[in-house]
């Protein structure tokens, strides 16, 4: 299987970032890729406006264009995204959450095949309330993917914060998931990407499944790395095996890493490291 992670400095612009999406998901086809991940918050960089107002006016347009391409490309994309989710009340003002979504997009016979996880962990941490503007989701989500070599992946969907919770990685796993895809928008401060990157390499360890760990590309490139900011993306994409070993890894900047993956490598590490056979009895 090849995956690629479509490390892109995310805009403020719908259209700006679904262009990019657009040429991504071509580049990645032209290189034999079965599937293309993308950063969380790809349909609009966070703090660059309202989310509600964007989710309600571009998020069937973005999901509609998207799939689209990922069906024309033949190949299957995974991009963050916003949806309209509900009203609550919050300092004395209602406010219109949003989902923070992932849009699953595959190709198939009659048209794409599509399917949606929304954030179940919110970022209601390091002095953010991702709660007040965004409701979480509650259902965990694995689809399985078609391969150019006429097989299928079971891909599992996870975002961002969700990878400080060790459970929902096992869960994922434990419905059949053979890749999980983790888009972030991190946000950047102290000792922030050597966190990344020790969780992200804890979960495939924990689920004995590829991670395929997308982050947003870091404004200001290495030169503002370390400054408390976010959530804007601290780049540092990874693809991890499920023994735990880096297999590709990105930097601050911009960049599209496309990599092999062997499926077959599931049931050796799974015996080797049977974590899950033992929690499950």
């Amino acid at each position: 299987m090849r995956i690629a992670l479509a490390q892109l400095e995310l805009l403020d612009t719908v259209a700006g970032n679904l262009a990019a999406v657009k040429e991504t998901i071509a580049r990645a086809s032209q290189q034999g890729v079965d599937l293309v991940v993308f950063p969380e918050a790809t349909m609009k960089a966070f703090n660059t406006g309202r989310l509600d107002t964007v989710a309600s006016e571009s998020s069937e347009h973005f999901a509609d264009e998207v799939s689209t391409a990922a069906q024309q490309a033949g190949i299957s994309v995974v991009v963050g995204m916003f949806r309209p989710a509900d009203e609550v009340e919050r300092d004395g003002k209602t406010r219109r959450r949003v989902f923070n979504s992932l849009l699953l997009a595959w190709p198939e016979a009659g048209g794409p095949g599509v399917e949606y996880y929304d954030k179940i962990h919110l970022f209601d941490a390091f002095g953010f309330r991702e709660s007040d503007t965004v409701a979480p989701g509650s259902s965990q989500v694995v689809c399985d993917i078609p391969l150019a070599d006429g097989t299928t992946a079971a891909i599992g969907l996870a975002t961002c914060f969700d990878v400080r919770f060790p459970e929902q990685f096992v869960d994922l796993a434990g419905l059949g998931a053979d890749v999980i895809v983790l888009p972030a928008s991190w946000n950047d401060g102290h000792g922030k990407v050597s966190q990344w990157q020790t969780l992200v390499a804890a979960r495939a360890l924990d689920s004995t499944c590829f991670l395929a760990a997308t982050g947003a590309a870091r404004p200001g490139g290495a030169a503002r790395a370390g400054k408390a900011e976010g959530p804007t993306g601290v780049g540092h994409s990874m693809l991890v095996g499920p023994d735990g070993a880096v297999i590709a890894s990105a930097g601050y900047g911009p960049q599209l890493i496309v990599a092999d993956v062997d499926l077959g490598d599931l049931a050796r590490v799974r015996k080797e490291i049977p974590v899950l056979e033992i929690r499950h009895g």
